[in-house]
């Protein structure tokens, strides 16, 4: 019971996290600060939060599948398993692949069209990937808590 109950805790606080992050406080941040340039770095520093949050809440959730042998059928942690690597997938890809790129044409200035759409397509890119980590994170909550 008690493993249930810490399986749930971090399947919310990973979904929470994901879901107010993104959905949330980014947009908050570019509709409230003028300075574009101010809400991108603040959002970029939170996004960054989130995905260490989000490695250790996956790593936590292993282990509690591990743990899970006595109360849980297999078919079922091998379903809550693939769920939290498909998660885990996308905040790697996110992170430590779009993330620095866009860092990098950032940083080049997006003066240039070139630059520019690059940059809008990458962020798309790795909105449509968060879109799906937190999907993910819907059919985790609810795989949990059954």
């Amino acid at each position: 019971m008690l493993l249930q109950r810490v399986r749930l805790l971090v399947a919310v606080l990973w979904a929470g996290s994901l879901w107010t992050v993104g959905y949330l406080v980014a947009p908050t941040l570019f509709a409230t600060l003028s300075d574009r340039v101010l809400a991108g770095t603040i959002a970029g520093s939170m996004f960054h939060v989130q995905a260490m949050l989000s490695l250790g809440c996956g790593l936590a959730m292993m282990v509690l599948l591990w743990l899970a042998t006595p109360d849980w059928r297999s078919a079922r942690r091998r379903k809550v398993l693939a769920i939290v690597a498909g998660m885990l997938l996308c905040t790697v890809v996110v992170h430590f692949g779009l993330q620095p790129m866009m860092a990098e044409l950032r940083a080049a200035g997006l003066a240039d069209e070139a630059v520019k759409s690059r940059f809008g397509m990458l962020h798309g890119v790795s909105s449509v990937i968060y879109l799906a980590g937190s999907l993910l994170a819907v059919w985790l909550v609810s795989s949990v808590a059954d």
